[in-house]
């Protein structure tokens, strides 16, 4: 009765082998995919750019297959916020080629990536925040299918989410401004890669042959002219080295600005925002508080599309932000900067709730009926959005 067993077991035992093979394979493609997006970066970012721009721009995509074109916009979102985080890590490990490395991250990425080095929880936090701002709109869309109870229980939900995860941020900061993202943004990766060290000095040891027969020739306008750079630079041909053009006479000091660091070059990150007290920390409360409350009085109410309670309330609640915000010497200028990014964003209450349907709307008919017959449909599938989707609107 042994040997049967033994058979058995011997039959078996390729099994798990096999089936350890099946399951090292994932992890090895993503590794590879890993390194391909890595290498790649550039032309990654040029393909998700026009995936996006596409989802934006086919005419009729909102209205019978407006869940799966917003699923495609999501798809691209999340899959970005993947690439961003691959490439800031290769970035920081030193595995992105040089042309990929931007010269100057500007202070938004310095500032988000001191705190996501810094702090694991504002990690996490900033990553849920992102992460629910690219699927809020495709979450809605789904809960509407269910009923406009369900629909707007999902809003006020998702809603209280984000302001949730701002107020952990604000905390974590220690009462420092948010910036919007609250992660950084990937920074323009250089369109042509810098040539290869032994490829420059096999060319500069060609050109100074060039160039002493040039001499020997008496021609030195030739060798000249082919060291000079397409925006005028000069290019040694032994250390492959360029010297700068010089400044017209009129632009002396913008010459010399342009070279000059600033205070903020040279702050430490974590001092690029200064911390909130009194009544700009209110006022930065009620800014992340502002999208919450026009929600919750928007879904109390009856007539959703024409009562103006609920749009008055939301944009009170913002311009009393902006009232109280900080305003003296100490506001660093990526502060200003991000409240005049929050002040442009206040058009989109223009596109919300009473005022659209009282005032925006019959002015973008009218623009709509003087435009050609591809763009006009195009604003066409975008009214039908801003009609009936609130996140559609959300800045």
């Amino acid at each position: 009765m042994s040997k049967p067993s033994n058979t058995q077991d011997l039959a078996a035992a390729p099994e798990p082998s096999g089936v350890k093979r099946a399951f090292s394979l994932p992890p090895q493609w993503f590794h590879m995919y890993d390194d391909f997006i890595t290498k790649n970066s550039h032309q990654v970012s040029q393909i998700e750019s026009t995936l996006r721009s596409l989802t934006y721009i086919i005419p009729g995509r909102f209205r019978d297959a407006e869940i799966a074109s917003e699923s495609i916009h999501s798809g691209v979102q999340l899959l970005s916020l993947y690439h961003d985080t691959l490439l800031s890590r290769a970035a920081t490990l030193s595995k992105l080629p040089l042309s990929s490395l931007p010269r100057a991250p500007s202070p938004q990425s310095r500032y988000t990536k001191f705190w996501t080095l810094k702090s694991a929880f504002y990690r996490r936090v900033a990553y849920v925040l992102q992460i629910v701002n690219y699927v809020q709109l495709l979450c809605e869309m789904s809960a509407k299918r269910r009923g406009e109870r369900v629909r707007w229980n999902v809003v006020v939900l998702l809603e209280a989410i984000k302001a949730f995860c701002k107020l952990l941020l604000l905390r974590i900061t220690k009462s420092r401004p948010l910036l919007t993202p609250v992660l950084p943004e990937r920074e323009p990766i250089p369109d042509e890669a810098p040539e290869d060290p032994e490829e420059a000095e096999l060319r500069a040891l060609g050109e100074d042959d060039e160039d002493r027969k040039g001499f020997g020739n008496g021609s030195v306008g030739a060798p000249l002219r082919k060291g000079v750079g397409p925006n005028g630079e000069w290019t040694m041909p032994r250390t492959g080295m360029s010297l700068p053009t010089l400044p017209a006479p009129g632009d002396t000091s913008g010459y010399l600005l342009s070279r000059v660091l600033t205070a903020d070059d040279i702050k430490p990150a974590s001092n690029l925002l200064n911390r909130l007290q009194g009544t700009a920390q209110l006022a930065e409360v009620l800014h992340i508080l502002a999208p919450l409350v026009f929600a919750i009085a928007l879904a109390r109410s009856k007539d959703k599309r024409k009562s103006w309670a609920p749009w008055v309330l939301g944009v009170g609640t913002e311009l009393a932000a902006r009232q109280l915000r900080d305003r003296g010497l100490r506001t660093t200028p990526l502060e200003r900067e991000e409240w005049s990014r929050r002040g442009w964003a206040m058009g989109w209450w223009a596109m919300r709730g009473a005022f659209y349907q009282n005032v925006t709307k019959g002015v973008v008919g009218g623009v709509r009926s003087r435009m050609p017959g591809l763009l006009a449909g195009i604003i066409e599938d975008y009214e039908y959005l801003w009609e009936n989707y609130y996140f559609s609107t959300s800045a």
